[in-house]
């Protein structure tokens, strides 16, 4: 049997390596091939390129990478259509996969996209798309289903890796012990994982946590940051604000460093649904660039009451949010400092966020694994 597998980014390479594993467990005689990051590949998949080469978002910024992206999606739809697969599994990286997907299933390969794209927030129109080019999608959240269930295109809701894998009572004594944080208050900062995102908020977040030291010089502050890169782009920032002797950077490990904190102070994206899995409390921030941002309001393309996945989930919203001008300093630290301020507060959001982690953590690699056999098989 072959698998072929389309990741984009490090995200979507833990959750193919996850799958790969899950299929193998079940059937020993798959060959996997793709485009595929070292997690896929210590897996057993054979690497055809690389996954950070998906590794663009925006309206406007992946638009000098199209020639490329259309010479690589035109070698791997002559590949699979010479020697087909059995089944070819896009993951993530949406505004490639799908239209990968869609040629391939008009040259009869079946088709699955693992993540659902933001289809029922962002650009709504996709769905006809999204129909066409698939199979079957797999829902990492529960109301995803239900709105492909609404449109008649078929899909599994298998649950979120990131609940499987989360603890379910984080030890935070035992997690500040290992970054050597002390018994003070901590603030967890995320400023993001791509340059683009730090860029634009590094800066506003470093700036708000002076601000937080200027009322309360005792708070410790701890960030994960997610490559050499990055580190040195957010030095910068912390550094023009004098607050980096309090900072601890570590490298990765953001389980570690959100199950440390008191409050988190985040970019909003996976991040944020981590550190609710975690239980923690939090205030979400994202800027766009703001040519796509303009963009996106001046044609509608956005149609969801809040921005952070956990006010998605949750009866009512928990997470305060932010979004471009409004991430301010002055905002960002008085909304961390009004959740320090409010032990009653962060107590009752970290009971309501762990009923998500029942509702999330539902097998997802198994799940995603028997979806994928079954639409192999022709189901």
């Amino acid at each position: 049997m072959r698998v072929a597998l389309v990741a984009g980014e490090a995200s979507g390479d833990l959750l193919g390596a996850g799958l790969i594993k899950a299929l193998h467990a079940q059937r020993e005689d798959i060959h996997f091939e793709g485009v595929a990051g070292p997690a896929m590949a210590a897996a057993g998949c054979h690497v055809l390129e690389d996954a950070e080469a998906l590794a663009v978002m925006g309206l406007i910024e992946p638009l000098k990478e199209i020639p490329r992206l259309l010479r690589l999606r035109r070698s791997l739809v002559d590949r699979w259509t010479e020697n087909p697969p059995d089944v070819m599994v896009g993951i993530d990286a949406p505004d490639f996969n799908l239209g990968l997907e869609k040629k391939l299933r008009k040259r009869g390969v079946r088709t699955v996209h693992y993540v659902s794209p933001s289809v029922w927030a962002w650009r709504q129109g996709r769905i006809r798309k999204i129909a066409a080019a698939v199979d079957k999608v797999l829902c990492l959240l529960p109301f995803e289903k239900a709105f492909y269930d609404k449109h008649g295109v078929a899909a599994d809701f298998v649950g979120h890796p990131l609940a499987d894998s989360s603890p379910v009572n984080p030890d935070m004594t035992a997690a500040r012990a290992k970054l050597g944080l002390g018994d003070g208050q901590v603030v967890a900062v995320l400023p993001g994982s791509r340059h683009s995102e730090v860029s634009r908020l590094g800066p506003v977040f470093a700036a708000a946590c002076a601000m937080l030291l200027s009322e309360n010089p005792h708070i410790s502050f701890v960030a994960p940051m997610a490559s050499r890169s990055i580190r040195a782009l957010f030095v910068q920032h912390i550094q023009a604000e004098n607050v980096t002797d309090r900072f601890v950077l570590v490298d990765g490990d953001a389980e570690t460093v959100i199950s440390s904190a008191d409050v988190v102070l985040l970019a909003s994206g996976t991040a944020s649904l981590q550190a609710a899995l975690l239980g923690k409390p939090m205030v979400a921030a994202y800027r766009f660039s703001p040519l796509t941002y303009a963009i996106g309001t001046a044609l509608k393309l956005v149609d969801v009451p809040y921005f952070s996945l956990p006010n998605l989930l949750t009866e009512k919203p928990m997470v305060p949010e932010f979004l471009q001008s409004e991430a301010s300093p002055a905002a960002l630290s008085a909304a961390v400092a009004e959740l320090l301020g409010d032990e009653d507060r962060r107590i009752r959001i970290a009971k309501v966020f762990r009923s998500l982690r029942t509702e999330l953590a539902q097998g997802a690699d198994n799940r995603a694994a028997d979806a994928v056999l079954s639409v192999a098989a022709g189901g």
